[in-house]
């Protein structure tokens, strides 16, 4: 069962696509947003879920204070699956919904000229590293000059190659999942 762990919508059951996602289980989420609370990274931010699946990572930042979140996922099912948990959230919240794309995650960064804050990047573990490394590319000019990238990828599948302008701050390593915080390197002096 997955769940929005805390804030207004806290303990609300969201429903998960029959197949075809890998959802963040619930004990990488809490320490997740656990950090990024503690950095104070979640309150009034922008919020952009690629490879949404149910929109669990953007629906628990929406929960936990963030100003938007905007949902991309290609798969119909799952993409419908996000749309009634947006809905659910939004309910719960008294907000509106998230804002759910269906759309490949490439695509959408073509599209779209918002800038997000926090970014949650979430791809099908089988995705090779040049193709995640096309899409970083296409997202590192859609970020703010202070935001974060969450990239979760398969402990096994190594440090994921970034495109110029982005750097790792750290890792952390959940059994086979492996949290990647990446941010945008600082303008030279």
């Amino acid at each position: 069962m997955t769940r929005i762990i805390a804030g207004i919508a806290g303990s609300l059951t969201l429903a998960v696509p029959d197949a075809g996602t890998r959802p963040t289980s619930d004990r990488v989420r809490e320490s997740l947003f656990g950090a990024l609370e503690s950095s104070d990274l979640i309150q009034g931010a922008v919020v952009l879920d690629l490879f949404a699946g149910s929109g669990a990572l953007g629906l628990e930042a929406l929960s936990r204070g963030a100003a938007s979140a905007d949902l991309v996922e290609k798969a119909p099912r799952a993409a419908s699956v996000a749309e009634r948990n947006a809905r659910s959230v939004s309910t719960a919240m008294s907000a509106p919904p998230a804002r759910v794309h269906r759309a490949a995650a490439d695509a959408y960064l073509r599209a779209n000229a918002r800038s997000f804050d926090l970014v949650f990047v979430d791809p099908p573990y089988d995705l090779d590293d040049a193709t995640l490394g096309d899409t970083l590319t296409l997202l590192a000019p859609r970020l703010s000059p202070a935001a974060t990238v969450i990239i979760e990828r398969s402990t096994r599948s190594g440090e994921p190659a970034l495109p110029p302008g982005l750097t790792i701050d750290r890792a952390k390593r959940y059994g086979d999942t492996t949290l990647w915080w990446v941010g945008p390197l600082a303008p030279e002096d």
